[in-house]
């Protein structure tokens, strides 16, 4: 890990103020620095945090960005959600002003080592079981990340021991300059945000630059499955891959029936595909990653069969919700993506009643036609997205307009027979009706739960 960085005395500036701005916020007042924060929002909108951040000494510019702001400060560091090519920005970039991310930030105070894991889908499945599987493993462990935790305030817990486990956006890796992973782990490269990166060139590079200062000891770890993905194996760390198609002559992959890892010539039976407690043929891609990553680390191959065999999944993540009148209910909120939907979708054999919908990210929803034809009997659409999905899936399956996620719930809940399956799986972003994908999610999962309590009163009301 890098020395740290002086932050005492310095001007810097956080912009936009969500759980990894405050955080960031908080850190560099902490240490001394003139912090100034930004955000479009007022006072009110922000919240409770405001009054931390006062305490703190942070100066406060909310309801608006001034140009001037950007301009005075030592160092910038925008929150995930703040474009990189913001105009501000931009300005403040040409007139020599430092842009990190946070996590650039947080790395050149870190301790340990570091796991960084990136991808277009699968990415808080496989960073929260690496993570798992290492501390079943006994090692001492953090998850951190675009998973919830802003990597910088964990900072403070690290020690030299520390395996450091972190979801990667992105956002956050194309405004690094030093930050390097002793591990880094690139799943898959589908098409997601390219309302923010404008061309799929421009996104696999923002991912690609996990492995940007990697050196000779470091590992990078690929998905010999996906082509997209292949494209961007480095060439200066140690490369591993995992596949569930090719037997590889480094990494994990699927022999048969079981999950082997090779290395240096030597092939080790990790597990059987059988014992892997998650659905989805998507999922078993995960599994790989995680085996790998984890190997790598040390973890010895027992320990890493029981970290997946005791792996309870991940909230918002094909999450089993409740079974009501034999209709099972799943929550897959983190399926903010096309592809991430897709995936969902083929871990159910048929019969999907699926919500769609959201914040529109600049999708092609055509290929959801196929899979929707085969696997789904409705389609309910919500939010923003509605009316551009239903002309790019008109004709694949029933559609019905629902606008909110209280009426899809309703509609699914009218038209299920028992055995089907009622899927939240919205291959969109969340913040045309909600706060984040987790918010989407704790409704959906209450919205079922209240069904779940009327049809409990509607039988015994019945005795």
């Amino acid at each position: 890990m890098p020395g740290g960085f002086e932050l005492r005395g310095k001007r810097v500036l956080v912009v936009g103020l969500a759980r990894t701005g405050i955080a960031t916020a908080l850190f560099c007042a902490a240490r001394g620095a003139r912090v100034t924060a930004t955000d479009s929002r007022s006072e009110n909108e922000i919240g409770e945090a405001i009054g931390k951040l006062k305490i703190a000494g942070t100066s406060l510019e909310l309801g608006g960005h001034h140009e001037r702001t950007f301009l005075d400060q030592d160092l910038i560091v925008p929150s995930p959600g703040v474009p990189a090519d913001a105009p501000h920005l931009q300005t403040a970039r040409a007139k020599g002003v430092t842009i990190w991310s946070e996590i650039e930030l947080a790395y050149r105070f870190m301790k340990g080592r570091l796991i960084g894991i990136t991808g277009s889908n699968g990415k808080t499945t496989t960073t929260s079981l690496a993570e798992h599987i290492l501390k079943t493993a006994g090692m001492p462990t953090i998850l951190a990340g675009n998973i919830g935790t802003p990597l910088i305030s964990c900072v403070d817990a690290m020690k030299d021991e520390t395996w450091t486990v972190v979801e990667l956006s992105s956002f956050q890796l194309e405004l690094i300059e030093t930050f390097r992973p002793n591990i880094g782990v690139f799943l898959n490269l589908t098409p997601d945000h390219l309302d923010r990166h404008h061309t799929m060139q421009a996104y696999g590079a923002a991912k690609a630059r996990l492995f940007e200062n990697q050196v000779g000891d470091d590992a990078a770890v690929l998905n010999a499955d996906d082509n997209a993905a292949t494209t961007y194996a480095p060439s200066l760390p140690r490369v591993y891959w995992f596949s569930r198609k090719h037997r590889l002559a480094q990494g994990a992959y699927v022999r048969g029936e079981e999950i082997v890892f090779r290395h240096d010539g030597t092939e080790e039976m990790i597990l059987k595909l059988e014992d892997i407690p998650l659905a989805g043929a998507h999922n078993a891609e995960n599994v790989l990653a995680a085996v790998a990553a984890a190997r790598i680390a040390g973890a010895p191959p027992k320990a890493i069969a029981n970290g997946v065999h005791s792996f309870a999944g991940v909230e918002h993540r094909l999450e089993f919700v409740a079974e009501i009148s034999g209709v099972r209910y799943y929550n897959d909120s983190k399926a903010t993506n096309v592809d991430a939907t897709r995936k969902a979708l083929d871990a159910f054999p048929g019969r999907i009643l699926i919500i769609l919908g959201g914040k529109d990210k600049g999708s092609d929803y055509t290929v959801l036609q196929k899979p929707l034809r085969e696997k789904a009997i409705l389609a309910l659409l919500i939010g923003a997205a509605s009316e551009k999905i239903e002309a790019q899936i008109s004709g694949s399956v029933a559609l019905e307009r629902a606008e909110t996620l209280a009426h899809a719930v309703e509609l699914a809940s009218l038209a299920a027979q028992p055995g089907d399956v009622v899927l939240l799986a919205p291959a969109c972003a969340s913040f045309d009706q909600f706060q984040n994908y987790e918010h989407r999610g704790r409704v959906f999962k209450d919205l079922v739960r209240q069904l779940e309590k009327q049809a409990a009163g509607a039988t015994s009301g019945k005795r």
